[in-house]
């Protein structure tokens, strides 16, 4: 008698429900401080193709250094119009895109700054729990002293780092899986 595999059971049929189809999400109104940027944020299944039912939460601190929440007490700056949160599903290119601010350095719990970055979740078909990540920024002097990137292999640093295109966008392809399989992080 031959086996075959049972079909992989993902997050259920609820998960349907939250995608939100929305293909840019704003996170900083009018006047909040900082730089003003674009992610895109491309998925990708372990062979490459493009996942265009995807989910995609980013959380990241303001342009001071400081996150919206109510654990980071430090005396920095909130900024009115800026939480910090957003959510897009991918089109059917596999590209969500968030307007956000570049986020300022936030320290490290043993000491020590990291370098701007945003974490990163992902959610999709056939992903049993979230996958967390992150991005941080091409050429950002901080690179060579963050150190969650210090704890990655040298070869696998750039899975977790945008390019800006000629239009200003950063871009970062995140990968489930494969030759190309971005760093993930156990949360």
């Amino acid at each position: 008698m031959s086996r075959l595999l049972t079909p992989s059971q993902t997050i259920g049929p609820f998960y349907f429900g939250t995608v939100t189809n929305a293909y840019r999400q704003d996170l900083a109104a009018q006047g909040v401080a900082g730089e003003r940027i674009e992610i895109a944020l491309t998925l990708h299944d372990a062979e490459g193709a493009i996942v265009p039912d995807g989910l995609l939460e980013i959380w990241q601190a303001n342009s001071h250094g400081r996150y919206n929440h109510p654990e980071d007490r430090r005396n920095l700056q909130l900024d009115a119009g800026f939480e910090g949160f957003g959510r897009a599903s991918t089109d059917t290119m596999g590209c969500a895109r968030f307007g956000t601010v570049k986020p300022g350095r936030v320290p490290w719990p043993a000491g020590g700054l990291q370098a701007p970055h945003i974490n990163i979740s992902v959610f999709a078909r056939g992903v049993l729990n979230r996958l967390a990540t992150r991005l941080y920024f091409d050429g950002d002097p901080a690179l060579a002293e963050d150190p969650v990137l210090k704890l990655i292999e040298p070869a696998r640093r750039p899975t977790l780092i945008a390019t800006r295109d000629g239009d200003g966008v950063w871009r970062l392809p995140i990968h489930l899986g494969g030759p190309n399989e971005t760093v993930f992080f156990d949360c």
